[in-house]
């Protein structure tokens, strides 16, 4: 007779002989060190592992990987820059398409274009990019995979000039929840193109490839600005008027970062992406950031976009456990403002952060229904980052698990800010805590969004970023 652990190994056993006859056997890892280095993410904190990582390098390994997974019955999920902080590159027991080894990007200097592997993370399209005179809509860190950052959205520092990274999704390849392959764009499958531009990675296939577009920009004004923390009723409030007025090649992140004392101070990241001339001036939009107050630390002035990206991640290095929250709000003036300085002075690690990011300009003008992407007049996304060293006690460091004092800093942070803040939320940053920003993070698009995955995965095959469940949410129907 055979027991459900004979049954288990049985077909395993098969899963593995599938996917080895079509990928080649060093590349199918269930354990060793191989498969350790294949499961280790940005984010400490997430233990979740799957049975076996496919180190993908073409779209028919995808292919074989989507087949096997569905002919077996074994959850299957996608990894790409591993950044997400819910570890949503895994399914606990399942099988992991690794992209790490699709990171080609190609350059079509002419058309001003890049086709970029499904792996490739933001840093690989803007170096190469640059290197020719371009760069990309990316978010400000170059570890993150680019895909998924343009699937889910996209906000960034180029945000006001040339919208959201999934604005300049020109086209992609996608292998779908039968193991076929597709090319999407506006013109083929445009269904399924709308819903690959905002509608949230891995949730409706394997992007293999993504053609986006280009802008001449390799080198902008940015740079840091810290203020004392006891001077930030003043300076949120100069800065919210500022933010209102921003020139669109202006995009400011504004928030509380650790300063050089280890004490909070008030962050402001300006990035011009216009005429250097204008945007590096004394008298200019950019350096007068730095005349809010007397600040601690100001380094401001012209440099290449690639060199920003590796100032965030040198902030925000992998390895360390965390936890992420976003609300939507209008602005940070009075008393929410108020709320964050209070956060920030309580901050648990040395490592968290509370950011806002800007939506303004060219993100705000493409209708509401011509993407997937769920909000378009101007706001602020506020992201809180609870980070702290992996070395620390990890008995009450689970994703989720509001036992840790890092966590629980989190979770008030986030409900104090409920009062202040538009329904839903950027569903990059967004788990299964929250539901009730999962059922808003569409609006009007929900509907659509909804009928588009039953059409391409009835069987919810693909699972990542979290959708809503119905279309009953105020709000979520076309008017």
């Amino acid at each position: 007779m055979q027991t459900p652990t004979d049954t288990h190994d049985a077909v395993s056993a098969a899963l593995l002989a599938e996917l080895c006859s079509h990928v080649p056997a060093d590349r199918v890892l269930t354990d060793g060190p191989e498969y350790a280095r294949a499961v280790a993410l940005f984010n400490a904190a997430v233990d979740v592992r799957p049975s076996v990582v496919v180190r993908c390098s073409t779209s028919a390994d995808v292919q074989a990987g989507v087949r096997a997974s569905r002919n077996h019955g074994v959850p299957l999920s996608v990894r790409g820059g591993g950044h997400d902080f819910w570890g949503r590159a895994f399914r606990p027991g399942g099988v992991a398409l690794d992209l790490t080894g699709m990171r080609d990007v190609q350059i079509d200097v002419n058309h001003r274009c890049a086709t970029v592997g499904g792996g490739a993370l933001s840093s690989d399209v803007v170096s190469a990019a640059e290197r020719v005179g371009l760069s990309a809509v990316t978010g400000t860190a170059g570890s993150v995979g680019m895909v998924g950052l343009t699937l889910g959205g996209g906000y960034g520092p180029l945000l006001g000039q040339f919208g959201l990274a999934a604005d300049n999704l020109l086209g992609a390849e996608v292998v779908l929840a039968d193991g076929s392959q597709v090319t999407t764009d506006a013109e083929h499958h445009p269904d399924l193109f709308w819903a690959l531009r905002g509608g949230g990675g891995g949730n409706f296939g394997v992007v293999t490839s993504a053609r986006i577009r280009l802008h001449p920009v390799p080198t902008v004004v940015s740079g840091t600005v810290l203020y004392p923390i006891d001077r930030s009723a003043g300076i949120l409030a100069d800065l919210g008027g500022i933010l209102q007025s921003c020139p669109d090649e202006l995009t400011v992140d504004v928030g509380f970062l650790p300063g050089p004392d280890g004490k909070p101070a008030v962050y402001v990241a300006p990035t011009w992406s216009g005429d250097l001339e204008i945007g590096n001036a004394e008298n200019g939009p950019v350096h007068s950031l730095a005349r809010l107050g007397t600040p601690v630390f100001a380094e401001v002035g012209p440099v290449a976009r690639s060199t920003t990206l590796d100032a965030t991640d040198a902030m925000f290095p992998p390895g360390r456990m965390g936890a992420i929250r976003t609300r939507t709000v209008q602005s940070v003036t009075g008393p929410l403002a108020t709320v964050l300085d209070r956060a920030a002075q309580q901050f648990t690690s040395p490592f968290s952060a509370i950011v806002w990011h800007q939506f303004h300009g060219a993100a705000t003008r493409p209708a509401l229904g011509s993407t997937a992407f769920g909000r378009r007049e101007p706001h602020l996304m506020v992201e809180l980052i609870s980070m702290w060293e992996n070395s620390e006690n990890r008995e009450h460091t689970g994703v989720g698990d509001g036992g840790s004092s890092h966590l629980r800093w989190l979770e008030d942070t986030h409900t104090a800010l409920e009062p202040f803040s538009l329904p839903g939320g950027y569903v990059n940053f967004l788990g299964p805590e929250t539901p009730d920003q999962v059922a808003g993070s569409y609006g009007a698009n929900t509907e659509r969004l909804l009928a588009i995955k039953s059409a391409v995965d009835p069987d919810s095959v693909f699972s990542a970023t979290p959708l809503p469940t119905d279309t009953s949410y105020p709000g979520s129907s076309p008017v």
